[in-house]
C-alpha cells in the first residue's frame, strides 16, 4: 500500500488540480493507496474543498489541525498517520511533479532502495528565492556533517522502516530533508526541474524560510558555535599586532594620536561579542524548546471516510 502525504494551508485555489493530478499520477501505477491531506489551520476554503473530493474519494483523507503548528509539523502529523508499506511526502503548491511518484515507486520496488528523494536539477522562474535556496544548500553541505542531500526537500518516497526509524526522532524543532538523510538506509534520487507555483502566493515566505535554514543548520551542524571561537581567536590575532604597532609607535616616537583606534577596538571586539552571544542564544532557545516537550501538533478531526480518530 502507498500513502502520500500532502500539507495544506490557504490552498483553496489549487485544490482541485493538486488532488486531480496526484489521484491521476497514483492510479497509473497502483490502485492500492490513500492520500493523507494535513489542514494545518488553513482559514479559507481548503478544508471544506478537501472533504467535498474525499465524498467522491474514499482514499483520500484529510487530517484537520486544530491550528497552524508549521510545515514541518504538519508533515510529521501525516507521517504519524500513515498506514501504507510505502510512504511519500509532497508540498501542497504543485511545485513538485506527483507523477515523478511512479518512478520513485519503481527505483524502490525494482532497485532496492529504501528511500527515494526528489533532487531539484533546477528551477522554472527567476526570482530571488532561487538564489536564496541555492546560497542555504550550498552552505547547509559544507557546514554539516550531512552528505547526498543537496537540493532536496520534502519531496520523497520512503519504506515503511525508513519512516518509522524518522518518526523515533522526536525534536519538537525539526527539519525533515536532514532527518531523513540522517538515518541512513539506501538512498537514492530522482532528478527533476522544480516548477514554478501553481496557484496563489507562497506561504513560506522569506522569513520563514530564513527561520527553517536556521532550524536546519543548528540541528546539524557544529559551525556556529564553533563561529564565535574562531571570530575570537581572529579578534585576539588582531589585537595582539595592534597593540605590538602602538608599542613600537611609542618607542620611535610616532605615538597615535586621538581616539580613533580605541574606539574602533572597542566597537569591534563589542560586535564580536554580540554575535557570539546571539549565536550561543540560538542554542539555548532550542534547547529550551526540547525541554518544553510540547506535542508537535493537536488534531481537531482525522477524516478517514469511515471513523473519526
Amino acid at each position: 500500500m502507498l500513502s502520500i502525504v500532502i500539507p495544506i494551508y490557504n490552498e483553496e485555489g489549487l485544490i482541485n488540480d493538486l488532488v486531480d493530478r496526484t489521484v491521476a499520477a497514483l492510479e497509473k501505477f497502483t490502485t492500492d493507496y490513500e492520500i493523507i491531506f494535513v489542514d494545518d489551520g488553513s482559514r479559507d476554503k481548503s478544508l471544506k474543498n478537501l472533504l467535498l473530493h474525499q465524498d467522491k474519494n474514499s482514499k483520500i483523507k484529510v487530517l484537520a489541525l486544530s491550528g497552524n503548528f508549521g510545515h514541518q509539523a504538519a508533515f510529521t502529523a501525516g507521517l504519524e498517520y500513515s498506514t501504507g508499506d510505502l510512504v511519500g511526502m509532497m508540498d501542497g503548491d504543485l511545485q513538485d511533479p506527483p507523477e515523478l511518484f511512479e518512478e520513485m515507486y519503481r527505483k524502490i520496488i525494482e532497485e532496492g532502495y529504501d528511500i527515494i528523494s526528489g533532487k531539484r536539477s533546477g528551477r522554472k522562474g527567476k526570482n530571488s528565492r532561487n538564489l536564496y535556496t541555492f546560497l542555504f544548500h550550498l552552505l547547509f553541505r559544507n557546514v554539516t556533517a550531512i552528505q547526498n542531500m543537496e537540493n532536496t526537500g520534502n519531496f520523497s518516497l520512503m519504506r515503511r522502516e525508513a519512516v518509522d526509524a524518522l518518526l523515533t526522532m522526536k525534536e519538537k524543532i525539526r527539519y525533515l530533508p536532514g532527518l531523513r538523510a540522517f538515518i541512513g538506509f539506501k538512498q537514492g534520487y530522482v532528478d527533476y526541474i522544480r516548477d514554478e507555483r501553481f496557484d496563489g502566493d507562497p506561504k513560506m515566505d522569506l522569513s520563514k524560510l530564513f527561520r527553517l535554514a536556521a532550524d536546519a543548520i543548528f540541528a546539524f551542524s557544529r559551525f556556529p558555535i564553533r563561529l564565535c571561537l574562531y571570530m575570537g581567536m581572529f579578534g585576539t590575532i588582531v589585537f595582539m599586532f595592534a597593540g605590538l604597532y602602538v608599542i613600537i609607535a611609542k618607542i620611535a616616537g610616532f605615538a597615535i594620536i586621538g581616539w580613533s583606534s580605541t574606539m574602533l577596538s572597542i566597537y569591534f571586539l563589542g560586535s564580536i561579542q554580540l554575535i557570539s552571544i546571539g549565536i550561543v542564544g540560538e542554542y539555548v532557545y532550542r534547547i529550551y524548546k526540547e525541554s518544553q516537550n510540547r506535542p508537535l501538533y493537536f488534531v481537531k478531526k482525522f477524516h478517514d471516510g469511515k471513523l473519526v480518530k
